[in-house]
């Protein structure tokens, strides 16, 4: 990745958070890389370098910062934005599919060879996955060790290092410090076992009421609620379950989570940062919408409006297609019958190899509907479809049209909550229709799709201001 240093020095020289996550600051007279938001003294010109990605600043030798926390910065918002093989290998690696299933197991979701994989991360982000993944390693140990009275070992297995000598000498060249020295520096207050409690950073502003009440009309008991300003759920996680209180605050998000397998933690927050849509780049979208005079006052008054997203993709393509001509209330009451009749433990949303199986009478809906779930659930439990924010989006979409009773509404739906996609738009979508009327805009599916061309790459994000405007 090409990195403008004039550009990039003048983002630090303001320490500009909207720049945190984009790049990285390495000092070469100190040895240290730092977020651009760092408070610390702007280094001079001469002994300042960029990187991309954490990972390519450790590579060249460089630690962590103790003061900004630079492994704590937001997310990119390229690398959640993006369609690409980096992009979808950035998420992937983010849900730690490299600790669960390696390198082969990454090169292989994405369907292209390891070396052409390294080759294609090294050159955009400056490291390979197995640099990528360590880095994301060394960020989840040092969680642990500050905020859970786990032992060093248990910690070093958890974070996904394969030895304890390896974790000891990853924090060492990290975080200059060894281990017990970070557990030192921050003493353990004593919490529930599994218990974790972190902030998950973003980037402002965050319209929080949009974000809380869209998820909150959309509730289903026993696997979310919302209680003021927190917005509880349940996670089915790689290896067990998990349940999750978010609370968003000034410049983060306070989340407390309860985990079944603290192996999970990596999964855990990469699914809770892409519910709330944290590594969105908020500024970048109002510009692009708010160039629009029909959208400009709405934008003035409530900036930061995020797209919520899926913590499961099965789960949001079931309610895609129960939602499909009937109102969010109606959707959500079948959705209640069918939750009820998959068990009363479940925690999250069941999983579609048990929805597959659930009975007729589960399913409050006309009986083409009915298969239309059951032929999903079955594409999904098989591996046919892929819904996870590291699928290629295109043919998601397309094998989700494959199946009898998904049109172009549904399939959008999917790829906008669930995979993730900024751009999609729900023309014929009443709602929208009724949202762009209150606005002045076109309600007509055709010119309104027509008009919808100037908000590229954004569209998601308009889509959501409508259904709020309606």
């Amino acid at each position: 990745m090409e990195l403008d240093f004039e550009r990039c020095y003048r983002a630090v020289d303001s320490r500009d958070q909207r720049f945190d996550g984009w790049f990285y600051t390495a000092v070469t007279s100190t040895g240290i890389y730092c977020r651009p938001s760092c408070p610390a003294m702007t280094p001079k010109r001469a002994n300042v370098t960029f990187f991309p990605s954490a990972a390519a600043a450790q590579r060249a030798g460089f630690r962590a910062c103790k003061r900004c926390r630079p492994d704590a910065a937001p997310g990119s918002p390229e690398w959640d934005m993006r369609a690409d093989l980096v992009g979808r290998a950035m998420r992937l690696i983010g849900d730690g599919v490299v600790d669960r299933e390696g390198v082969p197991g990454l090169a292989t979701r994405l369907g292209y060879t390891e070396r052409h994989l390294n080759r294609m991360l090294t050159a955009e982000l400056g490291a390979g996955p197995l640099a990528l993944a360590r880095a994301q390693r060394a960020q989840t140990a040092r969680i642990l060790i500050e905020t859970t009275d786990l032992g060093l070992a248990d910690i070093a297995f958890a974070a996904g290092f394969g030895s304890v000598r390896q974790f000891n000498d990853t924090i060492q060249e990290v975080y200059a410090q060894a281990p017990s020295q970070l557990r030192e520096r921050r003493p353990v207050a004593r919490t529930e076992a599994g218990t974790i409690n972190l902030r998950l950073a973003y980037r402002s502003p965050l319209h929080i009421p949009a974000l809380l009440d869209f998820l909150e009309v959309r509730a289903l008991p026993g696997v979310e609620e919302r209680s003021g300003d927190t917005y509880r759920r349940g996670l089915n996680l790689p290896h067990g379950s998990a349940t999750v209180a978010l609370t968003p605050a000034d410049r983060w998000v306070s989340a407390t989570l309860r985990l079944g397998d603290v192996r999970d933690l990596a999964p855990a927050v990469a699914r809770c940062r892409r519910l709330f849509d944290l590594d969105a780049d908020p500024d970048a979208v109002d510009a692009t919408l708010g160039a629009d005079v029909a959208l400009s006052a709405a934008i003035a008054a409530e900036p930061g409006v995020r797209v919520p997203r899926a913590v499961d993709g099965f789960e949001m393509a079931v309610r895609a297609v129960v939602g499909q001509q009937v109102s969010v209330a109606g959707a959500r009451t079948t959705l209640i019958r069918m939750l009820k009749a998959a068990g009363p433990d479940l925690v999250g949303f069941p999983a579609a190899a048990v929805v597959a199986e659930l009975p007729d009478s589960a399913f409050g809906m006309p009986a083409s509907r009915r298969q239309t779930v059951r032929q999903l659930a079955e594409a999904v439990a098989a591996g046919k479809i892929d819904l996870e924010p590291g699928a290629d989006r295109e043919e998601s979409v397309a094998r989700l049209m494959e199946l009898p009773g998904i049109g172009a509404w549904t399939a959008g739906y999917v790829a906008m909550r669930a995979i993730g996609d900024p751009d999609v738009f729900l023309p014929t979508d009443l709602a929208v229709r009724r949202g762009a009327a209150a606005l002045g805009l076109p309600s007509a599916p055709k010119a309104l799709e027509k008009h919808a061309e100037r908000w590229r790459p954004w569209r998601s994000y308009a889509l959501i201001r409508l259904w709020r405007a309606s």
